[in-house]
Parts: C-alpha cells; structure tokens; sequence
C-alpha cells in the first residue's frame, strides 16, 4: 500500500482544527455554523485515522532512538516494542486510506428499491415475494423505514412487480450492492414431480431524489387517469384514482394505483419518476458507476445472475465475490450484514488498489 504522506496527514488534522476554531467563533452566521458542523462532522473520522498513524510513526521515530542504546537489556526491549508497532502500521495505513477514498454522495441518501419477477413465471413472482419480505426484515434489523410505494401480485401470491421506499442512516450504502438479478433453485409448490426449478428476479436499487435534485417541468409531464384493477383483472376502485405519468423529454413512464386517492397515486408516481430521473443523471456524470440502469439489473434471464438461493443445499452464494454461506433461512429472514459486509469490503479493496496503481 502506498504511504500516506505526513504532509497530508499534518493538512487533515489542521483542517480540523480550522473548523473547530471557525465553529467557536462569536459571530458565525447560524447557516454557516451548520456547514461547518457538517463539514466537522465528516472530517472526524479521517483526521481520527490520521492522528492514529501519525501516533505510531512518532513512537517508531522513539523506538528507533532506543535501539541506539548501549544497554542490552534497553535494545531488547525497544526490538519487541518495535515488532508490536509495524505489526498495528499497515492496519493504521489501511483505516486512513479508507477514510480518503473518494465517498459516494448518495451514500447516505434513501433508497427506492424495485423488485421484478424475471424467468420462472408463478415461481419467479413468489421469490420476487421472497426478496421483498427479506429486505424488509433487514430493514427493521437495521431501524430503517420500509414504504410500499407500489405492487403488483400474481394471482397465485408474490408479485410481478413491487416498489419501495427505504429510508434511515446509511441505506443507500448499504444496499446499492444488491442491484442485480438473483436466482433461486427450488422445488415449487405446484411441482407434483419434486424436480428442481430455477427461477430468477430482479433487484434495482437506487438513490432517492428530493425535489431541489431533479426539477420536472409540467410542461414535460403527460398525465393519465383511469381506474384501477387488482390482480387477473378484476376492479377494485370504481373511480378514476390511478396514474400514469409520461416524461415525455424521456419517454420515462411510472404507473400507480396502490392509494385510494388519485392526488396520493400522483404524489407517489412522481417520487418515482424524479428517483429514476436523478439516478439517469448521476450515471450520466459519472462514467465510473456501474453501467447503466439497464445494465445494472439485466433482462432477468436465468444465466444474468449476481446471486444464488439454493433450498435443497441451504445455501447462498453471491458470484461476484465467490462467497458461499449455508445459511439460507436466516439470510430470508434478514440476515444479511455478513453478505453485505463482504460486498463492502470487496470494493473497498478493489478501490484502495485502484488507488495504489495510480
């Protein structure tokens, strides 16, 4: 790894004590103090890690003193002190790096969370079920808020499509890694034969957009109203309270017909519409994200897959990181910090080497 320079570790601490110096100060502004207080509070953790390292490379400058004494017994025990301290130094390098490398703005953003079923027909929207119910208990393992925005089941349960709102500390980070299309193998309840069927589903995960991010003209809007029908066709609202909102700049189109109210289905439609909007522009600006949003959840084809659910063997393996757990229940019932955990850790190294490269 790459040493930090301690010009840069000395800039970082100083920074720090600016802001803490700028926040003091009699006549601050009150929108300023809150810049800075935000400002600070983003610059702690780095400047924690910086003071770290520099703690340990003093210590090894003491050390290396020591080892010039005449004593026996002094150089002795400056060899052993020496040996603990470079032990703790590529870790303390490491955790600064970290803070240092350059942090995704949606990170601590909301997510909407969109799951389709893909190949597999009934089976497929019964997992596409599966997965909802999954993030959902992740989502109160973790304290988030989970919001249906929309659904819509198949006629034997589960959904062919369903849409939701996460929001709480840290979501987008932590689910972004889950875009993509995971596969399940099982026997369905309907298999009279017990032969194993493999279906897939669709996960899109994307930050969510407030109004000052993405400003949508009404001209650009072409708005339908029409009744809303449940599962097979049949009515369920004998009103004209579902929407369907056209951006025609985009050809973009979102539907919904969940809420009773057509000014709620509006409301909702265009949170979506400005969610997907914002996430086009990101990737527009910023050719290092992963593709777009197509390429990001794939078609839903079997062979597209980011990971595996396996009942017969009880096992997940995500095929981006070759990771297997045989942990299968407790993963559907939210489990899910070691699997994201290790995604985490993966880009992490994947950028920190990025980084040493260049």
């Amino acid at each position: 790894m790459t040493r930090i320079p301690a010009e840069r570790i000395a800039a970082i601490e100083a920074r720090k004590e600016e802001l803490q110096q700028a926040m003091a100060a009699p006549d601050v502004a009150p929108e300023t103090f809150v810049q800075l207080s935000k400002d600070y509070a983003e610059i702690l953790p780095v400047a924690a890690a910086a003071a770290e390292l520099r703690r340990l490379r003093a210590e090894l400058e003491v050390i290396d003193e020591m080892l010039a004494d005449p004593s026996p017994d002094m150089r002795e025990m400056a060899q052993e002190e020496k040996a603990s301290l470079e032990a703790q130094l590529p870790a303390a390098e490491r955790g600064l790096a970290l803070q240092l490398l350059p942090r995704d703005a949606a990170d601590d953003r909301a997510a909407m969370l969109e799951i389709r079923a893909g190949t597999g027909g009934d089976e497929a929207a019964l997992f596409a079920g599966d997965l909802l119910r999954m993030y959902q208990r992740y989502a109160e393992t973790k304290g988030w808020r989970f919001e249906l925005i929309s659904a819509s089941q198949s006629e034997v349960g589960g959904y062919k499509e369903v849409i939701a709102s996460v929001s709480g500390q840290g979501v987008f980070a932590r689910l972004k890694f889950e875009s993509g299309v995971h596969r399940v193998q099982r026997v369905p309840v309907t298999e009279s034969g017990g032969r194993i069927h493999t279906s897939a589903a669709t996960v899109a995960v994307l930050p969510e957009a407030e109004e000052v991010d993405v400003q949508i003209n009404d001209a650009d809007l072409r708005i339908d109203v029409y009744r809303s029908s449940g599962p097979g066709g049949q009515s369920v609202n004998t009103t004209d309270s579902a929407v369907r909102i056209t951006h025609i700049p985009t050809g973009m189109v979102v539907q919904q017909q969940d809420e009773k109210s057509q000014h709620k289905n509006k409301a909702k439609a265009l949170k979506v519409l400005r969610t997907r909007l914002y996430e086009m522009e990101r990737e527009r600006l910023d050719s290092e994200r992963a593709g777009t949003r197509k390429s990001m959840v794939g078609s839903g084809d079997r062979s597209e897959r980011i990971r595996t659910y396996n009942f017969p063997q009880g096992r997940v393996t995500d095929h981006r990181i070759n990771l297997t757990l045989h942990r299968l229940p407790e993963i559907l019932e939210g489990q899910l910090d070691e699997l994201i955990g290790a995604l985490i850790a993966e880009d992490e190294a994947e950028r920190l080497a990025s980084l040493d490269a260049q």
